[in-house]
């Protein structure tokens, strides 16, 4: 995907048309495209990366949903400093995103929650994501109290399940080379409230 682009440079200056197509191609030809890693920090500066799936973006950020009493729902919300990684083996094509975590509003949450399949919402209810687990016996009670208590009813959104959106301060678009000579771009701006952002190549 834009080889001779990754050659010459970007001949645009919005990371966000150029991650545009770069996804979309990666969504025919790659598997689990919209999966990525993401990482977060804790108080104490300790980091911790797991996978989770990109459901919405635009050039506002990159949305992703969680518990946010789960380890990266806490650190998201006090440290608020994330890293997203997309690696498209397929394509060996790699995206790295780095920024703030905000929280989406709740009218987009509770969107995202109701298209979501009712026996995800129920477990969004029974999980206490990332605490301590008796047995899956247990966790499997919780969610038959769960089915019963919304039995004939929709199933609301948790107050404790919302989205989170990276607002990116780097955003980086990288492609192997032959010779391990890879092209590496880098769009930089120095605060998510501007809209102007700055390119340069890096070394492979």
């Amino acid at each position: 995907m834009d080889v001779e682009e990754m050659k010459k440079g970007p001949l645009s200056d919005d990371p966000f048309a150029w991650f545009g197509r770069w996804f979309d191609h990666a969504m025919a030809h790659a598997d689990e495209a919209h999966a990525c890693v993401v990482s977060t920090v804790s108080e104490d500066g300790m980091p911790s990366s797991r996978v989770v799936y990109l459901k919405e973006w635009d050039e506002r950020g990159f949305v992703f949903y969680t518990n946010l009493t789960s380890q990266k729902g806490q650190e998201a919300l006090h440290t608020k400093g994330c890293a997203m990684n997309f690696f498209w083996r397929e394509l060996r094509e790699q995206v790295r995103i780095q920024g703030v975590l905000e929280q989406v509003s709740d009218a987009q949450a509770d969107t995202y929650f109701a298209s979501r399949e009712r026996a995800s919402q129920v477990g969004a209810w029974a999980s206490n994501q990332s605490s301590a687990l008796e047995s899956r016996d247990a966790l499997l009670k919780r969610v038959k109290e769960f089915e019963h208590r919304f039995e004939g009813k929709q199933v609301p959104r948790p107050p404790h399940w919302s989205g989170l959106r990276l607002v990116p301060t780097a955003i980086e678009f990288w492609r192997s080379g032959e010779h391990r000579l890879h092209d590496r771009f880098r769009f930089v701006r120095q605060d998510v409230t501007l809209s102007e952002w700055s390119v340069q190549r890096l070394n492979p």
